[in-house]
């Protein structure tokens, strides 16, 4: 997904969102969802398969990835990613897990943005 408006762009899950925050009130410059990489092709050329991180912060040249899926439900992010290193061994990508998430909201006072990240309708929002 490419925001319309960069500045406010609109994020799939409130994790994104409160992410953002946190990089905004420290005045980290980030994009969202700025490119994707095709994982796989098909015969013809076509992509079939590829990846979107969530953020790219440009100062420091690094991709961030979020997921709220519980470690049992995340088999296919996980090998999205290392597929990632395999073809973009150069891009620096970091994941943050579900309750990495949690953790830096409760940190930075964003508790009240910590509980839409847990339970069943956390994984009706992953992509």
């Amino acid at each position: 997904m490419t925001p319309t408006d960069p500045q406010h762009p609109t994020f799939v899950h409130p994790a994104e969102e409160a992410f953002a925050g946190i990089l905004d009130f420290y005045g980290i410059k980030w994009e969202y969802e700025p490119r994707t990489f095709p994982l796989e092709r098909d015969a013809a050329g076509n992509v079939v398969e590829a990846f979107t991180p969530d953020f790219y912060l440009p100062e420091q040249d690094l991709y961030i990835e979020l997921t709220t899926l519980r470690p049992q439900l995340s088999t296919r992010k996980n090998r999205k990613l290392r597929r990632m290193k395999e073809l973009y061994p150069e891009v620096n990508i970091k994941l943050f897990k579900r309750r990495e998430i949690r953790d830096l909201e409760v940190k930075y006072g964003l508790a009240n943005n910590a509980g839409p990240i847990r339970g069943a309708a956390t994984q009706e929002k992953e992509v």
